[in-house]
């Protein structure tokens, strides 16, 4: 369903965990503003799916990425 919805493809991470984890999968560059839309299809897609979410996930990502952007540079020894 959130391949048609959103060309997005959601699937089951490492075997051993394979119940509590999933992969996200990307080829080549991957910037903020990409992990941002693809938070968002993982919880249009979870949602479509009838599994339960809060939402909240995106709304986090932003406001880590924010502050890490507005924090001062720091120097590598």
């Amino acid at each position: 369903m959130e391949l048609e919805h959103f060309n997005l493809s959601l699937r089951s991470g490492p075997a051993r965990r394979s119940s509590e984890l999933f992969r996200i999968g990307h080829l080549g560059d991957f910037n903020d503003l990409m992990l941002l839309g693809t938070l968002a299809g993982v919880e249009m897609g979870l949602g479509l799916a009838g599994v339960p979410v809060q939402k909240e996930g995106v709304q986090a990502a932003m406001e880590y990425l924010a502050s890490a952007a507005a924090a001062p540079a720091r120097k590598v020894a």
